[in-house]
């Protein structure tokens, strides 16, 4: 029989005919491969039931089955809305319109007698806020050309610095191209048209293409003294990779990321090789804040914190398919400590009182040691030869060994309070990555998804200090891309 062939009824007549020692080995033999499939079984099942709520799918994968939020934070008794304080967007009349219009009033609605000669008592004015027809201007640069009377040179005036073709587009046009492109990941024929529908002026693809390429040549030094200061920086840094086709081949979109600042790098592997490659791992000093994934933990040199949001949807998923208490206890002490720290840096606190963090420590012990019991190692099985790697455990017990070797990671978020509780920056930065290829597909080239990093990188760090995108890209046009403050310091300490 194979590892999963259960006995025929030949074989359980066979079995009885030799006696009770053959019949219970057959049992025995029957009982083990049910073990196996029953674990197959289970295993299967938990993959069947993961969802983005429970795991780390995304939510487009969950299709129609999508499963009902549940979160894990509390209600905070705020009505839905803008809340008190809110500055609030309402149209506004303005105080100084570009246009008035005068509507007069030449006749009684009521008898039909002539009312012009007649005085105005009152106004009763509205206002319209619109966009006139928009249409590209074309500005004609004649420079003089003039000989010298005195030795015969032809002298020509100078053309203004970015006129340097007989024919070709300003800067504003082309930061809109990109600004459409690349931020709002429409793809190049629907860039085309909407630059021929709003303004009046047919373009072509590759028009697009070189104005992208432009501007991730201008603003790569930029992108450098980002990567240079992330390098260099002590506070913490969050990092994520996602997969990305380009070329009809599947590579990967490396972030690195701040409050502050963005850098995304495209490499053809997803692990370690990747992050030599891009080289700011290995350099790094202090903290760095990731989901856990096995190649980020090479670096010892770093303290590694944990995402905590990856935890609860864990926990989550082994108290719907396993009912294990000790998984429900944990979800509850991570959102308390969190709640707390969150109190305690509201009053201005640098850290959590002594007695409450060690509460909150003992508390923490004390489930993983009930889940341990819960979860005890397999057994060593006496004659069978021992596989490579790691022993096969199931869900409940790969957390908890996770949870208790990586504790400091895991309530990193307690003790320094520049660490947060999850790593939800990265992946909000990660987002634009799949919004891109979900609305515009994958990249054409390598060229293009390294064009699209280097814009990207620019744009979000922009915005991340207070600069909208349109506005970063028109500085790029003008051939002055901005810079955040602190760049250029770190960068001249650096070299």
């Amino acid at each position: 029989m194979t590892s999963f062939e259960l006995p025929t009824r030949e074989d359980m007549l066979t079995a009885l005919q030799q006696g009770p020692e053959a019949a219970i080995a057959l049992f025995e033999a029957q009982n083990a491969i049910i073990e196996q499939l029953l674990v197959r079984l289970q295993a299967l099942e938990d993959q069947i039931n993961k969802n983005s709520r429970n795991s780390s799918k995304p939510p487009s994968s969950d299709g129609l089955k999508k499963p009902r939020p549940r979160s894990l934070r509390e209600k905070s008794g705020k009505k839905s809305g803008g809340q008190p304080g809110h500055e609030g967007h309402t149209l506004k009349a303005a105080a100084n319109p570009d246009h008035v219009e005068l509507h007069r009033v030449r006749r009684c609605k009521c008898c039909q007698a002539p009312l012009e000669a007649t005085p105005v008592i009152n106004m009763e004015c509205r206002q319209v806020f619109d966009i006139p027809p928009v249409k590209v201007e074309v500005t004609e640069h004649r420079a003089e050309i003039k000989a010298c009377q005195v030795c015969g040179m032809i002298n020509r005036a100078d053309f203004p610095a970015g006129v340097s073709q007989p024919v070709q587009y300003g800067p504003e046009l082309q930061s809109r191209m990109v600004y459409f492109n690349q931020y709002h990941a429409i793809p190049l024929e629907r860039t085309v048209e909407i630059i021929q529908d709003v303004y009046g002026q047919p373009i072509g693809e590759g028009t697009v293409v070189e104005a992208v390429f432009q501007m991730a040549e201008q603003v790569a030094p930029v992108n450098l003294q980002i990567k240079q200061y992330l390098i260099n920086q002590e506070d913490p840094t969050h990092h994520d990779e996602t997969g990305a086709r380009i070329g009809g081949g599947l590579q990967w979109l490396h972030l690195t990321s701040t409050e502050m600042l963005t850098y995304y790098e495209i490499h053809p592997k997803r692990g370690a090789k990747a992050f030599e490659a891009i080289g700011i791992l290995p350099k790094r000093k202090g903290k760095v804040i990731h989901d856990g994934w096995k190649p980020y933990l090479q670096y010892n040199h770093l303290f590694h914190a944990f995402c905590n949001a990856h935890h609860l949807r864990e926990l989550v998923f082994i108290l719907e398919r396993y009912s294990q208490d000790w998984a429900e206890e944990m979800i509850k002490l991570l959102v308390k400590i969190k709640k707390a720290v969150d109190q305690v840096r509201l009053n201005g606190q640098n850290s959590l009182p002594d007695e409450q963090r060690s509460r909150f420590l003992a508390d923490y012990r004390q489930i993983i040691e009930h889940g341990m019991r819960a979860n005890p190692s397999p057994p060593e099985e006496e004659g069978v030869i021992k596989k490579r790697g790691r022993k096969k455990q199931s869900p409940p017990k790969n957390l908890l060994d996770r949870l208790n070797l990586h504790q400091d990671g895991v309530l990193a978020f307690m003790d320094d309070f520049k660490v947060p509780f999850d790593n939800n920056l990265a992946e909000r930065d990660l987002r634009m990555m799949k919004v891109k290829q979900k609305v515009s597909g994958c990249f054409r080239s390598e060229a293009g998804a390294k064009a699209f990093c280097q814009v990207r990188s620019y744009i979000s760090t922009a915005r991340k200090n207070g600069l909208r995108a349109l506005d970063a890209l028109r500085l790029v046009a003008s051939g002055q891309p901005f810079v955040p403050p602190f760049l250029p310091i770190v960068a001249a300490s650096a070299a």
